[in-house]
């Protein structure tokens, strides 16, 4: 009998241990969960959000005093995604917004963005498509009574104490190309400096007469070789570069000529395609980054 009972208080003990475990588990999934919530924005960093939203680009910047940046919006079916992902960073307000050309896949979810999120200063170049995509995000624009300032070379979008935003290009309108119509801005804080290009080519990058050096390079039209060059490369002089590209794409992109002369610089390559969302971090000296974050998803 006194077995018997052994056998019955150990089978209980481990009962009571297999409980407890099932609990520890069920906090770690809620602790998971958790993570999802609203992050606090860090005062004096800057972190920059190459977002993936496929064939497309969407950078999302929160500047060191605690505003915003949002450079294009990707496709039409994004916006909701963007959106979540901001104000999983903790905001709702979009202080500069830029569209850097009209083409689909960099303005199609720009006007969801601006009727559903608290919008500043709009900066668009003069650069007009006949089409619906383009035509909705005007209507939101005048719809919210803002205005859209013209995004061209020699504007500064911001000037602060530890950083600055200035567009170097377009200098010309390209209405045979618009492409080379495309907004690219400079983003300097303090020591660390970040270039982006929209899909400018060869034939716009050629024109800028600005210091392009950065740091980091959005490298333009998403790694095609139409765009990078070895000339261009050697006035930008990047330390990382940033691709932003569809997973097995139509087009090819990005083109091998592209990475093989990236690779030839040995600037660090990071791409959507492979490496999801890429953010990188910077107190105006020194610059992390993380790769592999959350994928902006398709609505529906």
């Amino acid at each position: 009998m006194k077995q018997n009972h052994s056998v019955k208080i150990r089978f209980l003990s481990f009962l009571l241990l297999l409980f407890s475990l099932l609990i520890l588990c069920s906090c770690s999934d809620s602790g998971e969960l958790s993570s999802e919530t609203p992050t606090e924005p860090q005062k004096d960093i800057l972190n920059v959000h190459y977002l993936d939203v496929g064939q497309g680009d969407s950078i999302f910047i929160e500047l060191p005093d605690e505003k915003t940046m949002l450079i294009d919006a990707g496709e039409n079916y994004h916006g909701e995604g963007i959106k979540n992902y901001i104000g999983d960073c903790g905001y709702s307000r979009i202080d500069y917004l830029v569209a850097t050309h009209p083409h689909a896949d960099h303005i199609g979810s720009m006007a969801y963005i601006v009727r559903n999120m608290d919008i500043g200063s709009v900066y668009m170049p003069k650069a007009a498509a006949n089409t619906k995509t383009y035509e909705k995000l005007l209507e939101s624009i005048s719809d919210k009574g803002l205005r859209v300032t013209s995004a061209k070379a020699g504007l500064t979008i911001a000037e602060e104490s530890d950083y600055t935003i200035n567009v170097v290009a377009p200098i010309t309108i390209d209405e045979d190309n618009l492409n080379n119509s495309s907004a690219v801005i400079k983003l300097i804080y303090k020591n660390n400096t970040f270039l982006f290009t929209g899909d400018a080519e060869k034939e716009e990058l050629e024109t800028i007469t600005a210091d392009i050096s950065a740091d980091v390079l959005k490298v333009g039209h998403h790694g095609s070789t139409t765009s990078t060059t070895e000339e261009f490369l050697d006035e930008v002089k990047p330390t990382y570069a940033v691709i932003s590209a569809g997973e097995d794409n139509s087009y090819g992109h990005p083109h091998k000529e592209t990475l093989d002369l990236l690779e030839e610089i040995n600037c660090k390559i990071y791409r959507t395609d492979i490496d999801k969302t890429v953010v990188f971090s910077s107190d105006g000296k020194t610059i992390s980054v993380k790769c592999g974050e959350q994928s902006i998803k398709k609505a529906g």
